[in-house]
């Protein structure tokens, strides 16, 4: 197969490829007035929920708004941040959120990806111009088709951290090239860590898909292969302080929704290949016809040589058939199903079939038998997507536009390139050219760019989605910044909540938390106490209730538009007598009042058998997995509960004061209602309860990013009480912490006077990651060295010749 040295235009196609792929996107978000080009949110899903937040919190990592350190005080009351940041902060272009104004986070994260999105249309143009020389405009307009393929405008736009798997992928297949030709020993392994740090799990795929291109261009002799095997494990090695605790951190999350893999219909994978379909459970194989008619013809382009045509049509249909079949499948994600979008290698099906038409393209103008033979494939994709429901007319048009483009395209460049009497004069053959070119580049950005606003349009009607930041943001980050009195008590965002990361958006410290690692005893105390979740468990919502208020230090909390203060309080450490910080003696049990009851030490609601509080009391309801409406007697409060597990789980939500008797709540909806639904608290039993833990707690807290530091009053002793979740990493005393009814706990003697109790946190794998990362930077180092002293000329030797053969530059220079 052809070689090629990267030629001097490759920035100028790189550039264009980016542009091309950034008009295209922008175009189609102003069609669809879709934010920042009009008022349709494009803040779904993950992207409101998870994206939006957490660079809002990276945002105020930068600017020094919150302490450093490896604690997220303000998540879940106290999560580790290491696995967050590393699964979702650390590509480079998420630093650019910080040259933004705060109030400006979704323009921000829209500009980062737009701009991820350009970077993968540049670097795909990159790796087909060093995969062998070609056409300057046909390598831009490829990388564009890649960087906008469906999976990218459809899928990945919404969750930005799968972009840099997007930009990882022809990354990768440069660092093949370069281990296949024993350059760049030290450039490879670099940029293999930057992609996996970026990204693990897409740069994973996007390692396999590099993997096979190499193997494809004759990678399989034993010298490349150990060559490929030591450039990607020194690389994952150095991004290992990044990778060891977010997998540790994934260990110990929730669960969260486990599904078996089911293929998708041959009719409705045939039918994303065109543009303008959507779909959650298909892949979006959509490519513009400009990359998709190339890619056609080249089984049949007698300007291929024979093997290279098997060799590449055989990797796209192997790409294309491991999706379908449930043990690639399983390699593809880790050996794990997705909980969702189960098509997520589908980037690199785009990548290889994008170098699959490179190789036709690069090899110039094909015959007609091979372009209507490569016609005539596109043609039985839209006749097996016929049976499809996803398609429609438009998507139909649009294809066919997109064919007819490029195939015209093709005709026309091919006689641009044609000299001598038969052909055009050197102005029409420029003229031909441009025209040529320009139809190429519609068959990729056109429809694109539909796709794009028919996503935008699809999108918000089938998923959750939420405001970009607006009035209500201002008005509840504004309160919540007013009385912020962390860490002598928490400011909780409250509810309703605006995203499923309130305190990471607006600030304050808050039970809320949705992340793919969000604790799993977290999860477990939570719902013990009366917590509701989205997502299976992984999207936990804040708890409004005076007694885990007081449990964990909520001096106030955002409630219905108003701040509302609370005197009723604890400090973030307390002490209990009784059972051991090994919690064998404490069970949450299966009433949530009871289990409140438990962790506070005292009794404070009645369980009416009938559902009729005493007057006086405050009515609080509890059914997990009821859907519907609430209300006290005809004319209370009404709360809405949205139920249904596994998936989400009601709350524990306040209907009022009891103040007639006999009134009883009203149930309106579907789902369960379980026996002791009704809890009435009384007030006075909770001050009471409140005031004997506070004679023992903590009279003075200290609290940095690494740990918590409490003084406690003298003669205090049992068991010394954090109000944070007991989540993998804590010490106290220099020993793993004990746990406490889910939260983090240390056994105390008869404490003296002004005696410290001090808890420290390490993220799990942290120490490990870093010795890890450490002795790969050694080996690095170690193979610069080398190559420096293989470069530098032994001073005995002057012998002229002698002097020119070693002081020649060997070919695996970095």
């Amino acid at each position: 197969m052809a070689e090629s040295r990267t030629p001097p235009s490759a920035p100028r196609a790189c550039g264009a490829a980016a542009l091309l792929a950034v008009l295209a996107v922008c175009a189609g978000d102003a069609a669809a007035r879709t934010f920042p080009f009009g008022p349709r949110t494009r803040a779904v899903n993950d992207l409101g929920n998870q994206f939006v937040p957490f660079h809002a919190h990276l945002w105020d990592l930068l600017h020094g708004r919150v302490g450093g350190g490896p604690l997220n005080w303000r998540s879940g009351y106290g999560t580790s941040l290491l696995p967050d940041l590393g699964t979702y902060l650390t590509s480079p272009f998420a630093l650019l959120v910080g040259v933004f104004p705060r109030d400006r986070i979704d323009l921000a994260v829209y500009v980062v990806t737009v701009l991820k999105l350009g970077a993968a249309a540049a670097a795909m143009a990159l790796a087909l111009l060093r995969q062998r020389r070609g056409s300057r405009w046909g390598a831009a307009v490829l990388g564009a088709a890649y960087a906008l393929c469906g999976w990218a405008v459809v899928e990945a736009a919404y969750n930005p951290m799968w972009l840099d798997g997007l930009i990882a992928f022809p990354l990768l297949c440069l660092v093949a090239a370069w281990v296949r030709e024993g350059r760049r020993p030290v450039l490879g392994p670099v940029v293999v860590a930057v992609c996996w740090a970026a990204n693990f799990y897409t740069a994973y795929m996007a390692t396999l898909g590099a993997a096979l291109v190499l193997l494809a261009r004759g990678g399989a002799r034993p010298r490349v292969l150990g060559r490929a095997v030591a450039t990607v494990g020194l690389g994952v090695g150095l991004a290992a302080p990044v990778l060891v605790p977010v997998f540790l951190g994934s260990r110990h999350a929730y669960p969260g929704w486990t599904r078996h893999f089911d293929a998708a219909p041959w009719a409705d994978v045939a039918a994303r290949v065109l543009p303008a379909t959507y779909s959650f459970f298909t892949p979006a194989l959509f490519l513009g016809a400009g990359a998709l008619l190339p890619a056609a013809v080249l089984p049949f382009h007698r300007g291929v040589a024979r093997r290279e045509r098997l060799v590449w049509s055989g990797l796209v249909a192997g790409v294309l058939l491991s999706a379908q079949w449930e043990p690639t499948h399983l390699v593809w994600h880790v050996f794990a199903t997705p909980n969702g979008s189960p098509y997520r290698q589908t980037f690199v099906l785009a990548g290889v079939v994008v170098m699959a038409a490179w190789t036709a393209v690069a090899a110039g103008r094909p015959g007609w038998r091979a372009l209507l033979g490569g016609v005539g494939v596109l043609a039985a994709v839209a006749v097996a997507a016929a049976d499809s429901a996803l398609v429609t007319g438009a998507a139909y048009a649009l294809f066919a536009g997109g064919v007819a483009a490029a195939a015209g395209a093709v005709v026309l460049l091919g006689r641009a390139g044609r000299a001598g009497p038969a052909g055009p004069s050197v102005r029409g053959r420029r003229v031909v050219r441009a025209v040529g070119g320009a139809l190429l580049a519609g068959a990729v950005v056109v429809p694109a760019a539909a796709t794009t606003a028919y996503a935008d349009r699809e999108r918000p009607a089938r998923l959750d989605h939420y405001p970009a930041w607006g009035g209500a943001h201002d008005a509840r980050a504004a309160a919540v910044r007013a009385v912020d009195g962390w860490p002598a008590y928490r400011t909780d965002p409250g509810r309703p909540q605006l995203t499923g990361n309130d305190p990471l958006l607006v600030g304050g410290q808050g039970a809320a938390y949705y992340s793919s690692h969000t604790p799993q005893v977290w999860t477990r105390t939570l719902a013990a106490l009366g917590g509701g979740w989205t997502s299976h468990g992984r999207g936990l919502q804040s708890l409004d209730n005076p007694v885990t208020d007081a449990l964990f230090a909520v001096g106030a909390r955002w409630r219905d538009g108003v701040l509302v203060r609370n005197g009723e309080r604890l400090p973030l450490v307390t002490v209990r007598p009784g059972a051991g910080s090994d919690g064998r003696e404490l069970r949450y049990g299966p009433s949530a009042f009871r289990n409140q009851e438990l962790l506070l030490g005292s009794r404070v609601y009645d369980l009416p058998a009938d559902g009729a509080c005493p007057v006086g009391s405050d009515v609080f309801v509890w059914a997990p997995d009821f859907t519907g409406t609430a209300r006290l007697g005809g004319t209370g409060r009404s709360v809405e509960l949205r139920g249904g597990l596994p998936k989400r789980r009601a709350a524990m939500a306040p209907l009022g004061t009891q103040r007639a008797a006999g009134v009883r709540v009203q149930w309106r909806g579907r789902g369960a209602v379980p026996e002791g639904s009704v809890g009435c608290l009384d007030r006075g039993r909770l001050s009471e309860a409140v005031a004997r833990l506070r004679t023992t707690a903590a009279v003075d807290v200290r609290v940095d990013g690494g740990g918590v530091r409490a003084v406690l009053p003298p003669g205090a002793h049992g068991v010394a009480v954090l109000a944070a979740p007991r989540i993998a990493g804590w010490r106290c005393g220099g020993r793993p912490a004990g746990e406490y009814l889910g939260l983090v706990a240390v056994d105390v003697p008869n404490v003296p006077d002004g005696s410290p109790v001090s808890c420290a946190f390490r993220p799990p794998g942290l120490r490990a990651g870093t010795v890890v990362g450490a002795a790969a930077l050694l080996v690095l180092v170690g193979v610069v060295v080398r190559l420096r002293r293989a470069r530098r000329p032994h001073a005995t030797e002057t012998s002229p010749v002698h002097h020119r053969a070693v002081s020649r530059e060997p070919a695996g220079a970095a």
